[in-house]
């Protein structure tokens, strides 16, 4: 055992994020805040964007506590503007990142017969319309680099319809699709684009389903693991994702899901 080589090195070529920078969107909470910890304990540099400024600042002093280097952007990516703004106060921190996640989603759930222009219009903003715009702001920077990672969050409604897709569902099937063109676009010059899928996750997204006992058992019986999903579930599909071992993957979307979708 004494010749025995350590795997660390190994393991670090194949997903260390040293030197990197990533930006999290939705990265204050539920999986985003889970992938965020993920990257920055890999070597990442992380900005973490969200709403609320009491979440970013424990997610920031949680992840400094681990030895990381973490900042926050407290914005609204719910306009054009705000994203713009978002986009500009997460670049001057570290610099212009290399890994772009998006994660940050609204769940906006009535039922078709009653689905307005207003919940309509919010959804696609935040859960589509920002990844775009995000995704055009930092993407031809990344591909000019030579190396960039585009993550995004997608959703089981993004393939099947189920307990009220509505605009939700159709903006997480965009979501899949604009992985593909932006993989399509830039892939040849080392920028992946990718969807991570999750099952039913106990999150504050999901806190509608989450508050029903029945239905959260009936989730999880649905799964091929016989539970529902974690946030720290994600934190190794996302390192591979954002590291050098995962140049060949893109235009992918990942399942995460404890076997919900095969079963």
């Amino acid at each position: 055992m004494s010749g025995r080589r350590s795997p660390v090195p190994y393991l670090s070529e194949l997903f260390s994020l040293e030197g990197r920078v990533a930006v999290v969107t939705g990265g204050s909470s539920g999986i985003g805040r889970a992938i965020a910890g993920a990257l920055a304990r890999a070597g990442a540099q992380v900005v973490v964007v969200a709403r609320r400024e009491a979440e970013l600042a424990a997610t920031v002093r949680e992840l400094e506590g681990h030895g990381c280097r973490a900042a926050a952007v407290s914005a609204d990516l719910g306009s054009r503007a705000g994203v713009a703004a978002a986009a500009e106060g997460a670049a001057a921190v570290f610099g212009e990142p290399d890994i772009l996640v998006s994660a940050a989603a609204v769940n906006l759930r009535p039922p078709m017969d009653e689905l307005g222009e207003d919940v309509w219009d919010a959804t696609m903003a935040v859960n589509l319309d920002a990844p775009f715009l995000l995704g055009q702001r930092f993407g031809p920077a990344m591909a000019g680099r030579g190396f960039g990672r585009l993550i995004h969050i997608a959703s089981q409604q993004a393939f099947r319809a189920s307990v009220t897709s509505g605009a939700y569902g159709v903006s997480k099937a965009g979501l899949v699709a604009l992985a593909r063109s932006q993989a399509e676009a830039w892939s040849g010059r080392g920028v992946t684009a990718n969807t991570l899928v999750p099952g039913f996750v106990m999150t504050p997204l999901n806190a509608r389903l989450s508050s029903d006992p029945a239905a959260v058992k009936a989730l999880a019986e649905r799964t091929m693991t016989g539970r529902n999903g974690l946030p720290g579930d994600f934190a190794g599909a996302a390192v591979f994702l954002a590291s050098a071992s995962a140049g060949y993957v893109t235009g992918q979307s990942i399942f995460v899901d404890g076997g919900f979708s095969a079963h």
